[in-house]
C-alpha cells in the first residue's frame, strides 16, 4: 500500500494590527519572549515594567486561545514559536506654534504578530495514497419535514 507524508496543522496566529505604540518599543518586549513557552510567557509579560506588555499578553492569551479552540490542545504545550513586530501607518497632527506656524506631532502604530506551536502534536503523518473507501461514493438520505404535517398553521381547518 503506498503512503504519502502529510503536514499536520500545529501552528496558530494571532494578529494585532494598528496599535498604537512604536515599533521599536514593542521590539524590546517581543524579543523577550520568542521561543518561550505559554505559562513563562505569561509571567514575564505581568512582571515587566512596560507600556508594551500590556497588548502583547492580551495577543498571546488569543493566540491560546485559538489554539485550544482550532486544534483542541493544551495550553500547558504551547511555545511561542514566531513574533514579529512591523510598523503600521503613522497619525499626523498639527500643533499650532509662534507667528503663525505649525509642528507635526507624529503617533506612530505598529502591527503583532504571535504565532503559537503546539509541541504535543505531530508535524507530519502518513497518509494513504490509495484506499478503497471513496468518500464521494457515500450515499447520504436527508430526511425531510412534513410541513403540512408540522402542527403549524396549515393544519388548522
Amino acid at each position: 500500500m503506498l503512503q504519502q507524508l502529510k503536514k499536520n496543522k500545529t501552528e496558530v496566529y494571532a494578529l494585532g494590527r494598528h496599535i498604537s505604540l512604536s515599533a521599536d518599543k514593542a521590539r524590546r518586549v517581543i524579543d523577550q519572549i520568542r521561543g518561550r513557552s505559554y505559562e513563562e510567557t505569561l509571567m514575564i509579560l505581568e512582571l515587566m515594567p512596560y507600556r508594551a506588555c500590556y497588548p502583547i499578553f492580551k495577543l498571546v492569551c488569543s493566540a491560546a486561545a485559538n489554539a485550544s479552540y482550532n486544534l483542541g490542545s493544551d495550553k500547558a504545550n504551547l511555545v511561542i514559536s514566531k513574533a514579529e513586530v512591523n510598523e503600521g501607518t503613522t497619525a499626523k497632527k498639527l500643533k499650532p506654534r509662534a507667528r503663525g506656524r505649525s509642528y507635526v506631532i507624529k503617533r506612530n502604530t505598529c502591527h503583532i504578530t504571535i504565532v503559537v506551536k503546539d509541541v504535543s502534536l505531530d508535524e507530519y503523518e502518513y497518509e494513504d495514497l490509495y484506499s478503497f473507501e471513496n468518500p464521494r461514493s457515500k450515499k447520504t438520505t436527508r430526511v425531510y419535514d412534513d410541513v403540512y404535517s408540522s402542527g403549524v398553521v396549515w393544519d388548522k381547518k
